[in-house]
Formats: C-alpha cells, structure tokens, sequence
C-alpha cells in the first residue's frame, strides 16, 4: 500500500520484452537506493516488486496483465517515472490509500498554466465515471490528486509548482496516457450501496442515481 506522496523520480534504462511479459530496469538516486529484493515500489502507481537491484538501479518483472492495463507498453529508455516506497507503520499519511492497482491509461485533454497552477483535464471510460466525484481523491501516475469537474467521462486536477517540477508531470503532453486508479474507499461505499439498496440484482447491474437514493431515505435534507 502506497499513499500517493511520490518521493523521487526514477529514469527508464531499459524495458526488455519477452513472450507477452517484460523485465523494466530503473535509475535511481543515491539517496532512493538501497532496496531489498521482494520490496514493492510504486512505478508510476503500479505496485511492483523488486526482482534485482545494484546501487544506483533496481529491475521489476511486467505480467502481461500489468503491460495491457498500464501505460508501460509505451515506455522508452530515458523516460522519467514516479516513484515511491510502500507505506510502512511509521510514516505519515499526506495523501491517500493506494493500492498500485491501476484501474485503466486515462489521456490528457488539457493543460492549463496560470499563475501558481497548472491545470490538468484527464479523460477516461464511462466505467470509471461512479468512483470520479467532486473533491474526490484520485491516483494519476501514482500521484495522490484531489478531482473536481468530473463530468462527461472527464476530470481536472489543480498541480502546484512543487508537484509539477518533481513529478513525472512537467514531461506530459495532450494526448499523453496516464495510469489512473480510483479511491479505494469509493469503490468499497459503491459496491456496498449496490447491495444495500438492491441496485444490482439477478446479475442486471442498475446505475446508482439520486433518485434511487431519495427512494431509499437518503438525501433528505435536499428540497425539490
């Protein structure tokens, strides 16, 4: 489990492919390096484990299954990816639960720079669109990000100078893909509002709507 707080950058070395799957070497720091074999690392949100490792590198198998669901299909040698170390007892929790379970490659649609900000309008599949709310945390690249305008199988992220410039995020461009990974916990309240309220039934899954919801005593402070 991760927590979305990238530490460091790491740059591509090499992405050999072999029979579907594929073994990806990274570049490290020297002040990130010292891992063990076993360890999860966060490479760009997906949850790997550290196959070999010397002491400026670390090498991470690719399943088929994590080469068709992220983005690293498209990765070259001397890309920059995000990186961070599983989430241990100790540490502080700045962002949110991640999993390192991409849900799906989201593209980028827009990029607005102002002043103290830049803007960022990512846009995704009509599945993702129920864990997608206003104010909601999201895992772009394994970025812990704070959603808003959520609407039309899109949503915007607000990206501070800080963030921009140590992350992977100051390289993207329009038309960039990007591993997203809905919240956790949104998942869970989804599914169990799914059961609670009968939304999901004989195997003919129905859309959670206000409506359903003011049918089930929810929502009644709202006035028509």
């Amino acid at each position: 489990m991760f927590t979305g707080i990238i530490q460091t950058l790491g740059v591509v070395k090499a992405l050999d492919v072999h029979d579907q799957a594929a073994r990806l070497s990274i570049g490290v720091p020297a002040e990130f390096a010292g891992f063990d074999l076993g360890e999860s690392i966060a490479v760009n949100g997906v949850c790997l484990t550290v196959v070999s490792r010397d002491k400026d590198s670390f090498t991470v198998d690719l399943s088929t299954e994590t080469l068709h669901r992220t983005g690293f299909g498209k990765t070259r040698p001397g890309g920059k990816v995000n990186l961070e170390r599983s989430l241990t007892p100790q540490q502080k929790i700045s962002g949110h639960f991640v999993m390192g379970h991409v849900d799906e490659v989201g593209s980028v649609v827009r990029i607005d720079h102002k002043r103290g900000e830049t803007i960022f309008r990512f846009e995704h599949s009509e599945s993702l669109q129920p864990y997608l709310i206003e104010k909601g945390s999201v895992a772009v690249d394994g970025i812990s990000l704070t959603a808003f305008s959520c609407a039309n199988r899109q949503f915007s992220v607000s990206i501070i100078p800080f963030t921009l410039e140590h992350t992977n995020l100051h390289e993207r461009k329009i038309g960039d893909g990007v591993n997203l990974e809905c919240d956790m916990i949104g998942k869970y309240v989804y599914r169990a509002c799914e059961s609670i309220l009968g939304a999901a039934t004989s195997g003919q899954e129905k859309k959670i709507t206000l409506n359903l919801l003011r049918k089930h005593g929810f929502d009644r402070g709202q006035t028509e």
